[in-house]
């Protein structure tokens, strides 16, 4: 019989979160990102408005992750470039106010996996891959239970139609076309 208030379990000697519900807590959510400028230097960027559920499977395969981010929410901690970053010149926040991300298929190796998803900006959807840690469990001292997770991967910002750049004089562009993704979440279990 499987305990049902168990917050985690153990499955092929590795400690996972149990089956359920948890919900990302977004005061305990880094959905950030990490672009070039003048191709040398990192600039890093996050959401602030994130809402996000795990669906964790009995068989741990068969969970899933949705998630939506809030585009204005951007924040690189630089006044002029988030404008810009919410301009038609990239997300295009008017028009387009929300990403989405939803999982496809998961495949666990130990506390790691990857991650593959649809993700959507600006009405444009590609799958993307991520490299997903387990960090493990805490109870917090309200008496919640929290799974925390690292995740990174690698998009082309122009598969969504982020194309804004500008060539320098000397050859090169102003803003990298790859960005990384770097998350860091805690997830409480409802």
């Amino acid at each position: 019989m499987t305990d049902t208030t168990a917050a985690t379990r153990v499955i092929a000697g590795v400690e996972l979160p149990a089956a359920g519900t948890w919900k990302v807590d977004p005061g305990h959510a880094e959905v950030g990102f990490v672009g070039r400028h003048f191709m040398l230097t990192k600039v890093r960027g996050r959401f602030t408005g994130v809402d996000a559920t795990l669906e964790i499977g009995e068989r741990i395969e068969d969970t899933t992750v949705t998630a939506v981010i809030e585009m204005a929410t951007v924040d690189s901690g630089d006044q002029t470039r988030d404008d810009h970053l919410r301009s038609g010149d990239f997300f295009d926040v008017e028009s387009h106010p929300r990403a989405t991300f939803a999982s496809t298929s998961v495949t666990v190796t130990g506390s790691e996996a990857v991650m593959v998803g649809n993700l959507t900006i600006k009405d444009v959807s590609h799958p993307v891959s991520l490299a997903v840690e387990y960090l493990g469990h805490a109870r917090d001292p309200w008496g919640s239970d929290r799974a925390m997770f690292s995740a990174r991967g690698k998009i082309n910002r122009e598969d969504w139609g982020l194309v804004w750049n500008m060539v320098l004089e000397t050859g090169g562009l102003l803003v990298s076309k790859e960005i990384e993704l770097a998350l860091e979440v805690e997830a409480i279990r409802s």
